[in-house]
């Protein structure tokens, strides 16, 4: 099948890469001409495990092509997939000028039917707005299809081509024909695609994302609840996590999530609510704990020391999450944010995110090539992403390098009583410190 995908994103760059790894040929579109000068060189503007190799096969082989014309790369289309940036308005609301205008440009080039299927994260209603702006530049028939995507970063490729469940949007007959022999190779093993109206669709993304969010801000607050009683919140979620109707995923307490799309959808489906005069009473607690949860650790920081200033203080992990380079909303934004306001120096490691944290603050933080080189001098360590390279560290040569022994764990990455039998000041998230 002959597929478009516009938008090189994070989306559609994976999207493009693994359709063309099932044999079809696909064709990427962006406006961004220094994006597609380094796509042609084999150069991925973003880190995504397994992304590399799939990427150089295809292209190898002829089914992965990039263009900055949008008439090239929709021709003879069979399939047109919107991959579009959705960014937060001031409102909170999804920004739909980029999907909107590229809807405005398509109605003219398409020459035979074609199903345009919206990959971007978008509010309700917005596949009407699409079919609207086409419809009003063609006399081609199209459907308008919504596909949210449900991929995880640090293992997108795997969540592609082998999804728990694919959601389809539309009432058209031709269009769920074609949406299941698209998605059939990648469904064998009885995975289902489900299909549904638009509408549904659009919703069932916000609400999956709004609803794993929530998971973390109730585990969060059980957490801080947790340190207020003297229990510890990682027996509580073995507790609960072994019950089939609770589930053990997204219940590890810690500093906030970020990322590009739990942030942004929840606070979308936040001001859905509003529009439709709905109070969404839930979900607007989830935003609000989970902005306060981001920097508990730096609360603490300051108790400990009595205020930061001429502190120097080490961070291991700067994405969002492991597995990625991507900070967007990452809590070690927040943190490292305060700690300069409050006068201290930032010294930092991760293995895949420097060089985005560096467009950011430039010489204002120090970033190392190494994690322990990271702690040289430093008055207190604090752990932001859980990265396996910090699992089981040199805990000796840690405290050669640090002036104290002192580490703020955002993401309980080690026993309690450990610590505390080497001597270590141990701060982590709903657990019991002992630091005596």
């Amino acid at each position: 099948m002959k597929i478009a995908v516009i938008g090189t994103g994070y989306v559609g760059l994976v999207t493009g890469t693994c359709f063309s790894e099932l044999g079809n040929h696909v064709t990427c579109v962006d406006i961004d001409e220094e994006k597609i000068k380094a796509l042609k060189n084999h150069q991925i503007p973003i880190y995504e495990p397994g992304l590399d190799i799939l990427f150089e096969r295809n292209v190898k082989h002829g089914r992965l092509r990039f263009t900055t014309k949008l008439d090239k790369g929709v021709k003879d289309a069979k399939v047109i997939f919107l991959a579009l940036p959705t960014p937060p308005g001031e409102d909170g609301s999804a920004d739909l000028k980029y999907v909107l205008k590229v809807a405005e440009d398509l109605g003219p080039l398409l020459e035979d039917y074609a199903v345009i299927v919206d990959k971007s994260t978008v509010p309700v209603g917005t596949s009407e707005k699409v079919r609207d702006r086409i419809a009003e530049k063609t006399n081609v028939d199209f459907d308008v299809v919504s596909n949210p995507e449900f991929l995880r970063e640090g293992v997108a490729v795997e969540d592609f081509m082998k999804p728990d469940r694919v959601v389809v949007g539309t009432t058209s007959l031709k269009a769920i024909s074609i949406m299941d022999a698209l998605y059939a190779p990648l469904v064998r093993q009885g995975n289902p695609i489900i299909f549904m109206d638009e509408r549904s669709a659009e919703l069932t993304k916000y609400a999956a994302n709004s609803f794993l969010a929530t998971k973390i801000s109730f585990m969060n607050e059980i957490a801080n609840l947790c340190e207020s009683v003297g229990a510890d919140v990682d027996d509580v979620r073995k507790g609960i996590g072994f019950d089939s109707r609770i589930g053990k995923r997204f219940l590890f307490a810690g500093i906030g999530y970020g990322g590009s799309c739990f942030p942004k959808d929840v606070q979308a489906l936040s001001k859905s609510a509003i529009d439709a005069e709905y109070d969404f009473k839930i979900l607007n607690s989830v935003m609000e704990v989970n902005q306060k949860q981001k920097l508990k650790l730096f609360v603490k920081m300051q108790d400990y020391f009595g205020g930061l200033k001429g502190k120097t203080v080490a961070i291991w992990g700067l994405a969002f999450k492991p597995y990625t380079d991507d900070i967007r909303e990452a809590p070690s934004l927040y943190n490292i944010d305060e700690l300069l306001r409050a006068g201290a120096s930032v010294q930092a490691y991760d293995p895949e995110a420097m060089a985005n944290i560096e467009k950011v603050y430039g010489d204002k933080i120090a970033l190392y090539d190494d994690e322990y080189d990271a702690l040289e001098g430093a008055d207190a360590l604090l752990i932001v992403t859980e990265w396996p390279v910090f699992r089981q560290p040199d805990f000796e040569l840690m405290a050669s390098k640090l002036k104290e022994k002192v580490i703020f764990d955002g993401r309980n990455l080690y026993p309690t009583g450990q610590m505390a039998e080497m001597g270590y000041k141990y701060f982590s998230i709903g657990r019991k410190e002992i630091n005596d």
